[in-house]
């Protein structure tokens, strides 16, 4: 495979491990924990409804999907490169 795979893998990477981070912060707090801590009381009355919250769910188990097989293909380009020992 050519090293070009390789690259775009990593800037893909490289973004849907920014996004992943920044979907996750938007959640909306359970009680308790580091989000109470950071003022979680405060934003539950401001996150909206069900439909948006389900609407983040979807967006961040597609960015995690879309991170973890970057993570594989990588490991698989890297395998294939170095003669599959």
């Amino acid at each position: 495979m050519p090293i070009a795979f390789a690259y775009t893998l990593i800037v893909l990477l490289i973004i849907t491990s920014i996004l992943l981070t920044l979907l996750i912060l938007l959640h909306r707090g359970k009680g308790g924990g580091m989000s109470s801590m950071f003022g979680g009381g405060v934003t539950s009355s401001l996150a909206g409804s069900s439909v948006a919250e389900k609407n983040l769910d979807r967006y961040t188990v597609l960015v995690g999907i879309v991170w973890f097989a970057c993570i594989v293909g990588l490991g698989l380009w890297l395998k294939t490169t170095q003669g599959g020992s």
